[in-house]
């Protein structure tokens, strides 16, 4: 045997056990998913006994509300991504024109970032309060009239994506300063002698070798942002109404409330399978611009 396939061998042999560990932990939850989501499986009667096949999924494709919690979390995903990205990108490029004090910056960035979601859900909730919190009292000093930010469906939706985005949008600056940081400076010295402004720069050089590490940025805050449900349990509870109804959550109150473990089963692996394709495009999308 060649050094070279020895030194595969033994990689393997050390790297098997963690992968085993690896997968039991990730595929054991996966697999007793799907096998669940096809059984009558209850908190009442938790027994893989009764075989319904595909009828929890059809279940939950044909319930309006699982349908419309989608759709929130289509329009969520889409905002707190985007709003995240474009400001985290403002952010990362002005700070990566400081010279001095990054590290006081940097502390105040990560403030947020390191707060359990859950403990932001409170604080929010309580400087949000109608009459008590500190939020309407800066209002009504200046003259604005209270706002129902967590009771009103036309405000609700906005103030848990405008929470996210002060907690998470952190994650985008620091990741996307980290790629400023490491950029060349040759082609910007290159676009300079060209007589290339400031604009046409970040055009045609900040942003084709940033696009790896906006890739990425973009995919894990999209999984992130997917399975949000600290934020929503906290504030709102899915409400007023169904205005901030995350699919996670409902899934959460199918398996929970109502008991029924097999279709709140069935809902997760759909939305398994509508993350999926998307995560999958994404890294080919990624492995496709390092390999260019």
């Amino acid at each position: 045997m060649s050094p070279a396939a020895r030194d595969r061998v033994f990689g393997y042999a050390m790297a098997t056990p963690g992968l085993a560990a690896m997968l039991a932990v990730i595929l054991f939850p996966v697999l007793f998913t799907i096998v669940t989501s096809t059984f009558a499986f209850t908190l009442l009667n938790p027994r893989h006994d009764q075989f319904l096949g595909f009828a929890n999924y059809a279940a939950a494709l044909a319930s309006a509300e699982f349908r419309h919690a989608l759709l929130v979390t289509l329009g969520f995903v889409v905002a707190v991504v985007l709003l995240e990205f474009l400001i985290g990108f403002a952010v990362a490029l002005a700070l990566n024109a400081v010279e001095r004090g990054k590290s006081a910056y940097y502390a105040i960035l990560l403030f947020p970032l390191m707060m359990n979601p859950v403990v932001v859900g409170l604080i929010w909730r309580m400087f949000l309060h109608p009459s008590l919190g500190i939020v309407n009292y800066v209002l009504s000093s200046a003259g604005v009239g209270a706002v129902d930010w967590l009771g009103d469906p036309r405000h609700a939706f906005w103030t848990v994506v405008g929470v996210d985005i002060w907690q998470q949008v952190s994650f985008m600056v620091v990741l996307l300063l980290a790629g400023l940081s490491a950029l060349p400076r040759e082609p910007y010295e290159a676009a300079r002698m060209e007589g290339a402004g400031a604009v046409r720069a970040f055009l045609h050089v900040t942003l084709p070798l940033m696009r790896p590490v906006i890739t990425v940025t973009l995919l894990i805050r999209l999984i992130f942002a997917v399975r949000t449900y600290d934020l929503v349990y906290i504030m709102t509870r899915g409400g007023p109404g169904q205005a901030t109804d995350l699919v996670s959550y409902f899934i959460y109150r199918q398996a929970f409330v109502t008991l029924d473990i097999g279709r709140a089963c069935a809902m997760a692996v759909i939305l398994l399978l509508i993350v999926l394709p998307l995560t999958a495009w994404l890294h080919r999308y990624m492995r496709s611009l390092s390999a260019a």
